[in-house]
């Protein structure tokens, strides 16, 4: 006997759970969006696809898909009209987009996503006329969101200091912003961070604008006293630059890669972190010093 279920007599997580359980009897076919689906119990958890050609009638069909738990979209079709035809995916824990052109006020319709654990933003609203990243307060009422990515924006200090009030936040990630020095200083209000990833701004157009990380940037992270691992990434450093570390209470790892750094001052700052952090180093090839710190980022 096949069974069938309608969300209008369970709340959502239950009938969720149930449509897991009847398995292809409950299964939304997604295969006319042409992404890669992963399935378990016949029916769709995972979905990746470019978006570029999407239209409204591709995004409904998206959110009927009660089941997905992790959903990737690649394109600039992810907008304000286009984001609350998913609020159906009450299960959804990891969201990935890349080029999306929300508005500030459009990232409210994130609240539909209560289970939602990760969240990266690639590229989020490139350029977009307006957006100031302001509008990534409105996901301080996602309880459940530990991990973050903000990278590749045009972007920035005013998109830092809204991060800056997501104290559910466990681990962030960010580059090639366009912050300053003024907007790292939000992170210190993390609490609750254990993990970073931070490397450089990406010059503005015709300009050369002060980098983002630098010498100035270590002592505001040393501020951040519940930092477990660390990763940085893009400047120019010193061992006395990096000295402030030892002051990080609970930090187990500390990796580098893609800066000048000497690796004299490398085995100076594990000696004096001492047996407790792992320090990971990778040196900077000559190539990435020319193409990446000097041509690209202009440091």
């Amino acid at each position: 006997m096949r069974l069938s279920l309608t969300p209008s007599l369970f709340s959502l997580p239950a009938f969720t759970a149930a449509a897991l359980a009847l398995g292809s009897a409950y299964a939304v076919d997604l295969t006319p969006l042409g992404g890669k689906i992963r399935s378990e119990n016949g029916v769709p958890v995972e979905l990746s696809c470019d978006t570029d050609a999407f239209t409204a009638a591709d995004y409904r069909l998206i959110g009927q898909c009660v089941t997905l738990k992790k959903l990737n979209l690649n394109g600039k079709t992810l907008t304000d009209e286009t984001l609350p035809l998913l609020a159906g995916l009450s299960a959804l824990e990891e969201f990935t987009t890349n080029g999306s052109q929300l508005s500030d006020e459009g990232y409210r319709h994130f609240a539909a996503f209560s289970q939602l654990r990760v969240l990266n933003l690639w590229h989020p609203s490139f350029g977009k006329a307006g957006f100031t990243g302001a509008g990534l307060i409105h996901l301080k009422g996602l309880a459940q969101l530990e991990r973050l990515t903000f990278a590749g924006a045009t972007a920035g200090d005013e998109a830092l200091a809204a991060i800056g009030q997501l104290g559910q936040l466990r681990f962030f990630q960010t580059w090639h912003t366009a912050q300053t020095q003024a907007g790292n200083a939000h992170l210190t209000k993390l609490s609750h961070l254990t993990r970073l990833k931070i490397g450089q701004r990406l010059p503005k157009w015709g300009t050369d604008s002060a980098p983002s990380f630098d010498a100035s940037t270590i002592p505001v992270l040393a501020r951040i006293t519940s930092l477990e691992e660390l990763e940085l990434f893009e400047a120019r450093l010193t061992f006395t630059d990096l000295e402030p570390l030892k002051g990080l209470p609970h930090l187990k790892k500390l990796s580098i890669h893609t800066c000048d750094i000497a690796e004299a001052d490398i085995a100076k700052l594990r000696a004096a972190l001492g047996d407790r952090v792992a320090v990971e180093f990778k040196p900077l090839s000559p190539e990435d010093r020319v193409a990446t710190l000097e041509k690209k980022l202009r440091l």
